[in-house]
Formats: structure tokens, C-alpha cells, sequence
């Protein structure tokens, strides 16, 4: 590896972790705002729902441009594409209710999954992945259990506040191991 690469590398592993951090701050803030008020469909859990996914489209253009060569390109335009479709799915599932809300929802999380394990995986050489490729399963299992959730009677948005705070703790963990191993 070349010295350029290996700054590069650095570079980028020093974005990632920061990324990490912020998107841990995100869910967590997130979560606790959509459990206050997801007890029904309002304008501000609509608000709320769009943001997530537009703020996952937003990190992931920071990861794509901050990567540089050692980017996964093809799963970081997947994620930035089914993100996007999400938030213009999650905007027109909102006026149907709240189990439409968890199948758009679900089908994120399990598409997220699938490609959030391809990106850690790529990237596993970078450290601090192990977490990511945990989260990534654990999306696609969050998402399935979404969906069928979405059929029963207890279908409730706080679910998806849970799931929110399990991600970033996840991205909290990486981002800690990212730093260690800066260190």
C-alpha cells in the first residue's frame, strides 16, 4: 500500500468515525422525539418519519465523498436510492396509517440490512465493522418483524424508535473501535 493510500485510508477512517458519532447523536435524539408523540399519525410523526431516511440519504453522500478510493461505490448509491424511495413511500404510506407506515418502513430496514452488511463487509479491513455487519442483520430481522407487526393489533410506531436507538448504539460501538484503533 502505497503512502498516499495509507492517508487516505486514515482520512477516511477519521470521516467514518465522525459520521458514526453524529448518526449515533441522530437515533438517539430521533427515537426519543418519535416516542413522545408516536401514539398516532400527526404532522409531526410524518415530519419525524420523512427526516430519518433523508438524513440516512444525506450521511451516506458524506460516506461516498469521504471514502475516496477505498469506497464501496455500487451499495453506497443503492442506500442513497432506497433511502429516498422511503422517505417518498413513508410520506404516502403516513395518510393510509400507521401499519402501512411499518411495511414501508420494514422493507427499508430489511433492504438497508442486505446492503449495510455488504458496505461493512467491504470495508472490514477499515476495523470497527464487526458492529455494522451485526446491525445489518439485525435490520433485515427488525424489518421482517415490522411487516408482520404491521398486520396485527399492536401495531405502534415506538417500535421503529427502538430500532432506531439499537442502530446507533451500534454505530456508537464502531465508531468507538474506529477510534481505538486510530489510537
Amino acid at each position: 500500500m502505497s503512502t498516499t493510500s495509507v492517508l487516505g485510508a486514515a482520512g477516511s477512517t477519521k470521516t467514518l468515525r465522525s459520521l458514526y458519532f453524529v448518526r449515533f447523536g441522530f437515533a438517539v435524539v430521533w427515537a426519543i422525539l418519535m416516542l413522545a408523540i408516536a401514539k398516532t399519525i400527526n404532522p409531526a410523526t410524518v415530519a419525524l418519519l420523512l427526516i430519518y431516511p433523508l438524513f440516512d440519504v444525506a450521511a451516506a453522500v458524506i460516506d461516498f465523498r469521504s471514502s475516496g478510493t477505498s469506497r464501496p461505490k455500487s451499495p453506497l448509491y443503492v442506500n442513497m436510492a432506497l433511502s429516498l424511495l422511503t422517505a417518498i413511500g413513508l410520506a404516502v404510506a403516513a395518510a393510509s396509517g400507521i401499519p402501512s407506515v411499518l411495511r414501508v418502513w420494514g422493507a427499508w430496514a430489511i433492504t438497508a440490512g442486505i446492503v449495510q452488511l455488504i458496505v461493512a463487509i467491504l470495508r472490514y479491513r477499515l476495523g470497527g465493522q464487526s458492529a455494522m455487519i451485526l446491525s445489518g442483520g439485525i435490520s433485515v430481522i427488525a424489518g421482517s418483524s415490522f411487516i408482520v407487526m404491521a398486520g396485527g393489533a399492536k401495531a405502534s410506531l415506538s417500535t421503529i424508535a427502538g430500532y432506531a436507538i439499537l442502530g446507533g448504539i451500534f454505530f456508537l460501538i464502531s465508531a468507538i473501535r474506529l477510534a481505538a484503533k486510530g489510537k
